[in-house]
């Protein structure tokens, strides 16, 4: 699920000009009856025709956002990178991102404390690097990100015989700190 995500939001980062959706979240996605997942809602979207978005509005849900974009500064298609990192987080942990809190209260956490969402010990470490990776200043693109997912999906158990592909590099990330 999480790589058609990623394969249909490097669909739109790889576009000309990109599309950045500004609204990736996990009620955005949809799923079909063979477990296809799409993404939706398209409203908040924007064209990037240079190096940022014209647009600085920061519509949206909060518990999704990248900090860039809660702070009103600009943006462009890598705060989709972070709003997927959530939606990684979530299929992790099966739990709600910041549970507890109210908009403005995850505004302030993530915005402006710097304040990331736990990710707990018992996720593959695999998977805890995608999320991490997601969250950094530098984030990996979408291709970068769907390489990375197949290359967990084939250490977790075998792939359909129309996706195999010979195995990946392991040192595909933007960003060589660890977490």
């Amino acid at each position: 699920m999480a790589i058609d995500v990623a394969k249909g939001m490097n669909c739109l980062h790889t576009s000309v000009p990109t599309i950045v959706h500004r609204d990736l979240k996990s009620p955005n996605l949809l799923v079909d009856n063979n477990w296809n997942v799409k993404v939706c809602d398209f409203g908040l979207s924007r064209l990037k025709h240079s190096t940022f978005l014209s647009s600085k509005s920061t519509a949206g849900t909060p518990e999704w956002m990248a900090p860039e974009v809660l702070r009103n500064e600009q943006s462009n298609e890598k705060c989709d990178v972070y709003s997927f990192g959530v939606i990684l987080w979530e299929l992790a942990t099966l739990r709600m991102p910041w549970g507890g809190m109210n908009p403005m209260q995850v505004v302030g956490a993530v915005g402006f404390q710097d304040r990331r969402l736990d990710i707990p010990k018992e996720i593959d470490p695999l998977v805890a690097r995608i999320i991490w990776e997601c969250w950094q200043k530098l984030r990996p693109s979408f291709a970068q990100l769907t390489t990375a997912l197949k290359t967990v999906q084939r250490l977790v158990g075998p792939s359909p015989p129309e996706t195999q592909s010979p195995p990946v590099p392991q040192e595909i990330w933007v960003n060589s700190s660890t977490p």
